[in-house]
């Protein structure tokens, strides 16, 4: 057991608490102001591909963490796609806005 991997999995451990605070916010507002689907999207992947580096490099307990930051970076991206189309959820009735 490395103590390097585990001083990285805490860290990756509290990135999951953090970006749970995002999902139950944007849950709680049910829209999306100033953030960027994108960028999110882009952290998601590199949370998948540390899934991969982790493990490649015997880092277990970094990879474990790195495929939950993973995991709920992915929820959060589909909130913020979901909230995007649909602000206020989806039983919201919206009008229609013309170009």
């Amino acid at each position: 057991m490395n103590w390097t991997d585990i001083v990285n999995a805490l860290f990756e451990f509290s990135a999951i608490l953090f970006l749970s605070l995002n999902c139950i916010q944007i849950h709680k507002d049910k829209m999306v102001k100033g953030l960027s689907v994108l960028a999110i999207t882009f952290f998601s992947i590199w949370g998948y591909w540390n899934i991969f580096f982790y493990s490649h490099n015997d880092l277990t307990w970094s990879g474990i963490a790195g495929g939950f930051v993973a995991l709920v970076n992915t929820v959060y991206v589909f909130q913020l796609m979901h909230y995007t189309k649909y602000p206020g959820g989806k039983n919201e009735v919206h009008e229609q806005k013309e170009w």
